[in-house]
């Protein structure tokens, strides 16, 4: 991959290597290789490692970690992973997320029809169609930022953010979508609601998805919806997922 990039002090604990390319399958691949290969090395003082669209934040203690000789290590590994393909530690997967889009569960699904000019149903089918890519995971524990919303459910955040946004709801925010895993303010434009849980801290995988995995939404109806049992979720080695 062709990528010039630059490491900025973020804050006084942490350094950012940050790419200029544009967010995509390629760059996400590359950030979480370049994370497995810093976090390899057993640097002291170096601690979280953060993935982001376009960045690796690198986080560090000052007391016993200089950031002129961090900087120089970090320039000369990341120079060194984008000579060659990036190396994963671990095969991607496809989760299929149930989601219940009746009228109860989607207040702002007018609002999302009024913008596209697409119906209730057509907005249903559009966005169950993509498998999405998860570039990242934040602002919010379990919060999955997903890549490939259909252009034409692009849709403005509400002037407004709602105080109350329930857990497992379902939106789209600009050229986004995602659930909220837990209860929280937001100004998605909510069109359905998961069952799933997003964010299970005492689980010993926390999150039902990290960076690279796809996800597919299917819709459900109410009953299902009621019905779901964690432990039913699909999950398929992306390899052999159809």
């Amino acid at each position: 991959m062709k990528s010039s990039f630059a490491i900025v002090a973020n804050g006084d604990s942490a350094l950012d290597i940050r790419f200029d390319a544009s967010p995509s399958l390629e760059l996400s691949e590359r950030i979480i290789a370049l994370a497995q290969a810093v976090e390899a090395q057993r640097w002291e003082g170096v601690g979280d490692l953060i993935p982001a669209y376009q960045c690796l934040t690198v986080c560090y203690n000052p007391l016993n970690c200089n950031n002129s000789d961090l900087t120089n290590r970090l320039e000369s590994l990341t120079r060194q992973q984008l000579r060659q393909p990036p190396k994963l530690d671990r095969k991607p997967r496809l989760i299929r997320v149930p989601v219940c889009y009746d009228a109860e569960f989607a207040p702002d699904m007018r609002e999302v029809s009024e913008h596209t000019g697409l119906s209730a149903e057509q907005i249903i089918a559009r966005h169950c169609a993509p498998d999405y890519l998860v570039h990242m995971l934040g602002f919010t524990p379990g919060f999955l930022y997903l890549g490939g919303l259909d252009p034409q459910l692009h849709c403005p955040r509400k002037a407004t953010p709602e105080l109350r946004v329930p857990a497992g709801a379902v939106g789209i925010g600009g050229s986004q979508t995602g659930i909220y895993p837990q209860v929280t303010p937001g100004g998605w434009q909510i069109i359905g609601r998961t069952p799933v849980q997003l964010f299970r801290p005492q689980s010993e995988t926390p999150f039902i998805a990290e960076p690279l995995d796809k996800i597919e939404f299917f819709p459900v109806d109410r009953d299902a919806f009621e019905c779901f049992q964690q432990d039913s979720l699909e999950i398929t080695p992306l390899e052999s997922a159809p």
